[in-house]
């Protein structure tokens, strides 16, 4: 059993985001508590990747179109680190 750590703004943050956004959340936390991140690749619907420059020890799922978890892993100790839930914003080309 994986044992998830979330940042204070997460908790706080949280709260005000949409109903679908908190139901999908609660999910993801059910799915890597189950086996970690590893366990996300059983769920494409999560469409888990590594992030790119400044955050790129980090990790990315989405919650929906718009929402997405950012999140670090310690595969030695079976944590996971939640650092932010956050809008994605798209870039105009």
């Amino acid at each position: 059993m994986w044992k998830i750590y979330e940042a204070k703004d997460v908790t706080k943050g949280l709260k005000k985001m949409p109903k679908q956004v908190q139901q999908k959340y609660k999910a993801w936390v059910e799915v890597v508590k189950n086996g970690g991140a590893r366990n996300l690749r059983n769920f494409p619907g999560f469409r888990d990747e590594k992030l790119k420059g400044d955050l790129r020890e980090c990790r990315s799922s989405r919650l929906n179109i718009q929402y997405r978890v950012v999140y670090t892993e310690n595969k030695k100790v079976k944590e996971v680190y939640v650092l932010k839930i956050t809008p994605h914003k798209y870039e105009e080309v």
